[in-house]
């Protein structure tokens, strides 16, 4: 097997084994046993448990910033666009519910720096992805207005995200009209006003 699939194989059983379990629970041992190579081999390609975790986050934070790009591209309005990206974001999620979970609520005492910081990376990198959105639609707006309008949506996303996860009932379009209920009320006023001053 080409090393990128290997590596691509190794990452998935992991993420089964990290969500079912917990970070702390698991062992490099039972995952190799899944995947059906050596341990050694799983740390040759990743180097510690803790390694292996933070590619697997690295992946999906790729995969949940392209996917979040792409919904946007075509939005017909800023509530269009915004309405849009927080779907896609909640069918992420739900896509990946207990990974999502796990991501969420990693022990931060027990994995080290690297995986923290790659979680942190999962935020800043969809806080650029609003701050451009918004900026797209109020080039003339205040940067650190539209900084801390990214923040909030970041944040209310996230703890909503926590809520989603846990209830097999809710769409993602039921999720993403929470946010858009909470927030769009006063995005829509910088936006509007915006939009008629450069008219």
């Amino acid at each position: 097997m080409p090393r990128a699939d290997r590596e691509q194989q190794m990452m998935t059983v992991a993420e089964a084994v990290f969500a079912e379990r917990g970070y702390a629970a698991s062992s490099m041992d039972e995952i190799a046993e899944r995947v059906g190579v050596s341990k050694p081999m799983l740390y040759e390609y990743f180097g510690s448990k803790e390694g292996l975790l933070v590619a697997c986050i690295r992946q999906v934070r790729a995969e949940l910033h392209d996917l979040t790009a792409e919904a946007v591209i075509d939005a017909r309005s800023p509530e269009d666009a915004l309405r849009k990206g927080l779907i896609t974001f909640f069918r992420f999620t739900d896509e990946h519910r207990r990974s999502w979970d796990l991501l969420l609520r990693t022990e931060a005492a027990v994995v080290g720096q690297a995986a923290v910081e790659e979680i942190e990376a999962v935020r800043q990198e969809q806080t650029k992805l609003h701050i451009a959105l918004f900026s797209a639609y109020m080039p003339d707006a205040d940067a650190r207005s539209l900084e801390a309008a990214a923040e909030i949506l970041v944040g209310a996303c996230e703890r909503l995200s926590v809520w989603y996860v846990r209830h097999d009932d809710v769409t993602p379009e039921e999720a993403a009209e929470h946010i858009m209920r909470m927030t769009w009320f006063g995005l829509r006023g910088e936006v509007t006003g915006h939009l008629d001053h450069s008219e």
